[in-house]
Protein backbone atom coordinates (compact mmCIF):
# COMPACT_ATOMS: atom_id res chain seq x y z
CA UNK A 1 0.00 0.00 0.00
CA UNK A 2 1.61 3.12 -0.88
CA UNK A 3 -1.01 5.65 0.06
CA UNK A 4 -2.87 6.03 -3.21
CA UNK A 5 -6.43 5.67 -2.87
CA UNK A 6 -8.10 2.74 -4.97
CA UNK A 7 -11.06 2.14 -7.12
CA UNK A 8 -13.93 1.07 -4.58
CA UNK A 9 -17.03 -0.80 -6.79
CA UNK A 10 -19.03 -1.62 -3.77
CA UNK A 11 -19.58 2.52 -3.66
CA UNK A 12 -20.62 2.70 -7.23
CA UNK A 13 -24.17 4.54 -7.57
CA UNK A 14 -25.58 6.18 -10.79
CA UNK A 15 -28.97 6.78 -9.11
CA UNK A 16 -29.06 10.21 -11.11
CA UNK A 17 -28.94 7.79 -14.07
CA UNK A 18 -32.46 7.19 -15.46
CA UNK A 19 -33.01 4.75 -18.57
CA UNK A 20 -35.85 6.90 -20.39
CA UNK A 21 -38.22 4.43 -19.77
CA UNK A 22 -40.66 2.10 -17.23
CA UNK A 23 -39.75 -1.29 -16.30
CA UNK A 24 -42.73 -3.08 -18.14
CA UNK A 25 -41.06 -1.25 -21.13
CA UNK A 26 -37.46 -2.09 -20.66
CA UNK A 27 -38.13 -5.73 -20.02
CA UNK A 28 -39.95 -6.03 -23.11
CA UNK A 29 -38.17 -4.40 -25.07
CA UNK A 30 -35.39 -7.28 -24.14
CA UNK A 31 -37.88 -10.16 -25.35
CA UNK A 32 -38.50 -8.42 -28.23
CA UNK A 33 -34.90 -7.13 -29.06
CA UNK A 34 -34.19 -10.86 -28.49
CA UNK A 35 -36.41 -12.26 -30.77
CA UNK A 36 -36.18 -9.91 -33.89
CA UNK A 37 -33.64 -7.10 -33.34
CA UNK A 38 -30.29 -9.14 -31.96
CA UNK A 39 -31.03 -12.22 -33.68
CA UNK A 40 -30.87 -13.99 -37.17
CA UNK A 41 -34.41 -12.49 -38.39
CA UNK A 42 -33.88 -10.96 -41.80
CA UNK A 43 -36.88 -8.37 -42.47
CA UNK A 44 -35.72 -4.52 -42.13
CA UNK A 45 -39.50 -3.71 -41.83
CA UNK A 46 -40.51 -5.34 -38.96
CA UNK A 47 -37.09 -4.79 -37.06
CA UNK A 48 -38.13 -0.65 -37.69
CA UNK A 49 -41.55 -1.92 -36.66
CA UNK A 50 -40.96 -2.54 -33.44
CA UNK A 51 -38.42 -0.12 -32.46
CA UNK A 52 -40.70 2.79 -33.69
CA UNK A 53 -43.69 0.87 -30.98
CA UNK A 54 -40.71 1.44 -28.38
CA UNK A 55 -39.55 5.17 -29.28
CA UNK A 56 -37.12 5.29 -31.80
CA UNK A 57 -37.48 8.04 -34.25
CA UNK A 58 -36.77 6.18 -37.52
CA UNK A 59 -36.71 7.53 -41.54
CA UNK A 60 -37.32 5.69 -44.82
CA UNK A 61 -35.55 3.35 -46.71
CA UNK A 62 -33.51 2.56 -43.30
CA UNK A 63 -31.75 -1.01 -43.79
CA UNK A 64 -31.31 -3.33 -40.28
CA UNK A 65 -28.87 -6.42 -40.57
CA UNK A 66 -29.22 -9.51 -38.61
CA UNK A 67 -27.77 -9.27 -34.82
CA UNK A 68 -27.48 -6.01 -34.53
CA UNK A 69 -28.03 -4.22 -30.80
CA UNK A 70 -29.86 -1.62 -30.01
CA UNK A 71 -29.69 -1.19 -26.01
CA UNK A 72 -32.29 2.02 -25.72
CA UNK A 73 -34.78 2.59 -28.90
CA UNK A 74 -36.34 5.40 -27.48
CA UNK A 75 -32.52 7.30 -27.38
CA UNK A 76 -32.51 6.60 -30.89
CA UNK A 77 -33.01 8.74 -34.18
CA UNK A 78 -31.72 7.68 -37.21
CA UNK A 79 -32.61 9.52 -41.10
CA UNK A 80 -33.55 8.16 -44.10
CA UNK A 81 -31.59 5.95 -45.89
CA UNK A 82 -29.38 4.51 -43.21
CA UNK A 83 -27.82 1.41 -43.38
CA UNK A 84 -26.92 -0.62 -40.29
CA UNK A 85 -24.67 -3.71 -40.69
CA UNK A 86 -24.62 -7.29 -39.54
CA UNK A 87 -23.25 -7.38 -35.47
CA UNK A 88 -23.21 -2.99 -35.27
CA UNK A 89 -23.77 -2.42 -31.48
CA UNK A 90 -25.43 0.88 -30.20
CA UNK A 91 -24.70 0.98 -26.25
CA UNK A 92 -27.07 4.33 -25.71
CA UNK A 93 -27.27 5.38 -22.87
CA UNK A 94 -27.38 9.20 -23.88
CA UNK A 95 -28.75 9.93 -27.45
CA UNK A 96 -27.90 8.61 -30.70
CA UNK A 97 -28.90 10.62 -33.73
CA UNK A 98 -27.51 9.36 -36.89
CA UNK A 99 -28.14 11.40 -40.06
CA UNK A 100 -29.48 10.47 -43.80
CA UNK A 101 -27.40 8.21 -45.78
CA UNK A 102 -25.16 7.25 -43.29
CA UNK A 103 -23.40 3.76 -43.07
CA UNK A 104 -22.90 2.05 -40.12
CA UNK A 105 -20.72 -1.37 -41.33
CA UNK A 106 -20.61 -4.65 -39.72
CA UNK A 107 -19.70 -5.14 -36.12
CA UNK A 108 -19.36 -1.10 -35.74
CA UNK A 109 -19.91 0.17 -31.77
CA UNK A 110 -21.62 3.11 -30.94
CA UNK A 111 -20.93 3.39 -26.98
CA UNK A 112 -22.45 6.61 -24.98
CA UNK A 113 -21.35 5.78 -21.63
CA UNK A 114 -18.08 5.11 -19.51
CA UNK A 115 -16.81 5.53 -16.72
CA UNK A 116 -14.66 8.13 -14.30
CA UNK A 117 -11.85 5.92 -13.67
CA UNK A 118 -10.31 9.39 -11.56
CA UNK A 119 -12.80 8.60 -9.12
CA UNK A 120 -13.27 5.54 -6.48
CA UNK A 121 -16.34 5.28 -7.22
CA UNK A 122 -16.24 4.45 -10.81
CA UNK A 123 -19.01 6.68 -11.56
CA UNK A 124 -20.70 6.52 -14.85
CA UNK A 125 -20.59 9.31 -17.46
CA UNK A 126 -22.20 9.75 -20.90
CA UNK A 127 -22.26 11.31 -23.70
CA UNK A 128 -24.53 11.82 -27.07
CA UNK A 129 -22.89 10.90 -30.49
CA UNK A 130 -24.08 12.65 -33.19
CA UNK A 131 -23.41 11.34 -37.11
CA UNK A 132 -24.24 14.08 -39.76
CA UNK A 133 -25.03 13.22 -43.41
CA UNK A 134 -23.29 11.30 -45.30
CA UNK A 135 -20.73 9.73 -42.80
CA UNK A 136 -19.24 6.52 -42.85
CA UNK A 137 -18.12 4.11 -39.97
CA UNK A 138 -16.09 1.24 -41.07
CA UNK A 139 -16.17 -2.24 -40.17
CA UNK A 140 -15.00 -3.08 -36.35
CA UNK A 141 -14.81 0.82 -35.35
CA UNK A 142 -15.27 2.31 -32.63
CA UNK A 143 -17.20 5.72 -31.32
CA UNK A 144 -16.61 6.91 -28.24
CA UNK A 145 -19.15 9.10 -25.88
CA UNK A 146 -19.54 12.71 -26.97
CA UNK A 147 -18.56 12.17 -30.46
CA UNK A 148 -19.83 13.91 -33.62
CA UNK A 149 -19.11 12.98 -37.12
CA UNK A 150 -19.41 15.86 -39.21
CA UNK A 151 -21.08 15.99 -42.81
CA UNK A 152 -19.51 12.87 -44.96
CA UNK A 153 -16.76 12.30 -42.24
CA UNK A 154 -15.39 8.47 -42.55
CA UNK A 155 -13.91 6.42 -39.71
CA UNK A 156 -11.83 3.80 -41.03
CA UNK A 157 -11.84 -0.48 -40.47
CA UNK A 158 -11.05 -0.66 -36.56
CA UNK A 159 -10.40 2.84 -35.84
CA UNK A 160 -11.45 4.45 -32.46
CA UNK A 161 -13.02 8.09 -32.55
CA UNK A 162 -13.22 10.85 -29.95
CA UNK A 163 -14.16 14.17 -30.37
CA UNK A 164 -15.59 15.71 -33.36
CA UNK A 165 -14.55 14.74 -36.84
CA UNK A 166 -14.71 17.21 -39.58
CA UNK A 167 -16.62 17.37 -42.63
CA UNK A 168 -15.83 15.29 -45.29
CA UNK A 169 -12.31 14.64 -43.95
CA UNK A 170 -10.83 10.52 -43.12
CA UNK A 171 -10.00 9.06 -40.04
CA UNK A 172 -7.89 6.32 -39.03
CA UNK A 173 -6.26 5.01 -36.27
CA UNK A 174 -6.25 4.75 -31.80
CA UNK A 175 -7.42 7.25 -31.35
CA UNK A 176 -8.33 8.56 -34.97
CA UNK A 177 -6.49 11.19 -36.50
CA UNK A 178 -7.27 12.59 -39.87
CA UNK A 179 -5.43 11.41 -42.70
CA UNK A 180 -7.09 12.87 -45.67
CA UNK A 181 -9.89 14.82 -47.09
CA UNK A 182 -13.01 12.66 -48.27
CA UNK A 183 -13.19 13.81 -52.37
CA UNK A 184 -16.31 12.15 -53.81
CA UNK A 185 -16.89 11.83 -57.26
CA UNK A 186 -20.05 11.62 -59.75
Amino acid sequence: MNGKLKTDLSKFKNTWFKMGANPVKRYLWYFVKEAFVNSSFPISAVKIMFLRMFGAKIGKGVLIKPHVIIKFPWNLSIGDHVWIGENVWIENQAKVNIGNSVCLSQRAMLITGNHDFKKTTFDLIIGEINLEEGAWVGAGAMICPGTTFKSHAILTMGSVASGTLEAYSIYQGNIAVKIKDRVIEL
